[in-house]
């Protein structure tokens, strides 16, 4: 039987990550690798998982099986993380999962168990498993315009007018803050009209926020998601927890599914439940309980959003860095939306040619469409990065 398989691509981070691993230099610089690092190149484990995990070791009693939707108060704490009071509870039914890719592959079942023939909508560019996923299921798929590669902001002119072909019934996949790979938002306004076209086409909004905490702060980065969950009937949210409580191993998170009312939340959790049981029944636990302690205890959360903004303002720093000694090297201001965007990644917007000659002839290591990872910096490695740009004539 096996003999009738096909080979199948590799991954492009993975094995970027491996080529990484066997170059020699002692001078190259890691961008790929979609983890956070510190300023010593390390993911550490955060003060308040740490705390939180002795105090479960010691606590729990027992590892059997919780819910097939996990444990309850794992899906109470990130409601309430995420939407903060912005529907009501009664109307949200939320399932954990391993990890934010289980929440995406669970919310495109849960799409498909209910509108076989919808399209799914992702931005040009998105994170690649989003169409990875998509077109494994089978589904239809579309993009809708998003980067604009000249100004590395939003194409936004163009973004409306592709929304305004998206069928009633379909869905649109939006990223709640620090859009991946390229780091550009939608301002407020922006967001306002994009939800107002929508609600006009009568299409199912599906919100993927993995990065909740990395780009303005805890509450700034759940506006945009809020906003949306507020406006609708019926909206989907995969939420991950493995950049903001830095468990990435754990594969911690959720999907929650906003319905019109509670009738149809209970019948909505009742498919997130069956969607579980046939894809690895019970979820993770370990992860989803450290999260929940720390956010349902004043101390541990106080201790856990005081570093997360540590994080954050350490990525910003990077930023503002990287885009001064840029300007100062080029004498333009071409490369100030490295400072504008936000999150873990920016995309430069330059061609797979130049990605290239970053690697082969400065040690440079990015996704070839130029996504590179900000928080793979450090204060020696900006003047290397920000040099190798110039000499490359991006």
């Amino acid at each position: 039987m096996f003999a009738q398989l096909n080979a199948q691509p590799k991954d492009k981070i993975l094995a970027l990550m491996g080529a990484f691993k066997e170059d020699p230099r002692d001078t190259k610089i890691d961008l790929g690798v979609g983890v956070y690092k510190d300023a010593t190149g390390h993911t550490p484990v955060m003060r308040a998982v740490k705390a939180a995990e002795r105090r479960l070791v010691e606590e729990q009693t027992s590892k059997s099986y919780v819910n097939l939707a996990g444990d309850p108060a794992f899906g109470d704490a990130m409601v309430d993380l995420v939407l903060n009071g912005a529907v009501a509870r009664n109307r949200v039914a939320a399932a954990a999962t391993p990890g934010g890719t289980g929440a995406i592959r669970q919310g495109l079942e849960l799409i498909r168990l209910a509108a076989p023939d919808a399209t799914v909508w992702v931005s040009d560019p998105t994170w690649p498993n989003h169409e990875s996923i998509i077109k494994y299921l089978k589904m239809p798929l579309a993009t809708y315009s998003y980067f604009d590669e000249a100004t590395r902001g939003v194409k936004f002119d163009a973004m409306l007018a592709d929304l305004k072909l998206v069928k009633a019934g379909d869905a649109v996949l939006l990223h709640g803050c620090c859009h991946n790979p390229t780091g550009a938002n939608l301002t407020a306004d922006q967001l306002a009209q994009v939800i107002a076209v929508i609600q006009a086409q009568g299409a199912l909004p599906f919100v993927d926020i993995a990065y909740q905490g990395f780009g303005d702060g805890v509450e700034a980065d759940g506006a945009a998601t809020r906003a949306i969950a507020s406006a609708f009937d019926n909206v989907l949210i995969a939420a991950s927890c493995s950049k903001n409580f830095g468990v990435y191993r754990e594969r911690t998170g959720i999907l929650m599914a906003v319905a019109k009312d509670e009738a149809e939340c209970d019948i909505t959790q009742q498919n997130l439940n069956y969607l579980n049981r046939q894809n690895y029944s019970f979820p993770p636990d370990h992860g989803a309980r450290v999260v929940t302690m720390i956010l349902t205890d004043p101390a541990l959360r106080a201790d856990w959003e005081a570093e997360l903004k540590d994080i954050r303002l350490g990525m910003l720093g990077l930023r503002t860095e990287l885009a001064a000694e840029l300007r100062r090297l080029s004498n333009s201001d071409r490369f100030d939306f490295l400072a504008e965007h936000r999150g873990m990644f920016s995309r430069l917007g330059t061609s797979p040619e130049n990605v290239e000659i970053l690697r082969a002839e400065h040690g440079i290591y990015m996704a070839g469409d130029s996504r590179m990872n900000i928080a793979g910096l450090n204060k020696q490695t900006i003047p290397v990065l920000a040099q190798a740009i110039i000499d490359a004539g991006i």
